[in-house]
């Protein structure tokens, strides 16, 4: 079974908001870090690829509509 991109897009932004967590809390714990750093790469990765999948959807949607 296929998800949607829409459905994708929104596991990947709450990817991110976790990674962003994550990331804050380490930084807050122990200071920059590699760790935090790579943290705050993943979330970037992740929100966008959440947007890029969701503007793709509505893309997509208003294509099939005309």
């Amino acid at each position: 079974m296929r998800r949607s991109p829409l459905f994708s897009g929104f596991i990947y932004l709450l990817l991110g908001s976790l990674f962003t967590y994550f990331a804050i809390q380490d930084v807050s714990n122990s200071g920059w870090s590699f760790f935090s750093y790579l943290l705050v790469v993943l979330a970037t990765f992740d929100f966008g690829s959440g947007l890029r999948m969701i503007f793709f959807y509505f893309k997509f949607k208003d294509k099939l509509k005309k």
